[in-house]
């Protein structure tokens, strides 16, 4: 069960980096001026308007990686529940078997 959770882990910060670094490499709308500086010779790679489409497709693989992957860390590193277990309450004792402890008489 470590070896998984080593592993989803692993993915999980490849598919993190992996995303960061799709989100940098695209350029926004107001990026016309940053195009006549040389950020526009990517154009030339994947054709005119293809590397929006790559980036952007390529970029929302790896976001949903990043998120199942998330869940999956989730789910496997988050402790077994048990129907008994008030989780921080318990320890805590009613208010009435509290106050007969005490000596209090509990009013009507």
């Amino acid at each position: 069960m470590d070896f998984i959770t080593s592993l989803v882990l692993i993915l999980n910060v490849i598919a993190a980096l992996a995303v960061i670094v799709l989100v940098l490499m695209q350029h926004g709308k107001g990026a016309d001026m940053g195009a006549a500086f040389g950020s526009g010779s990517a154009g030339s790679v994947f054709g005119s308007s293809g590397s929006a489409n790559f980036l952007s497709r390529s970029t929302a693989v790896c976001a949903a990686v990043f998120f199942i992957s998330s869940m999956a860390l989730v789910l496997l590193t988050a402790p077994k529940s048990h129907k008994n277990d008030l989780g921080v309450m318990s320890g805590a004792k009613p208010a009435a078997a509290a106050s007969q402890a005490a000596g209090q008489k509990i009013p009507d």
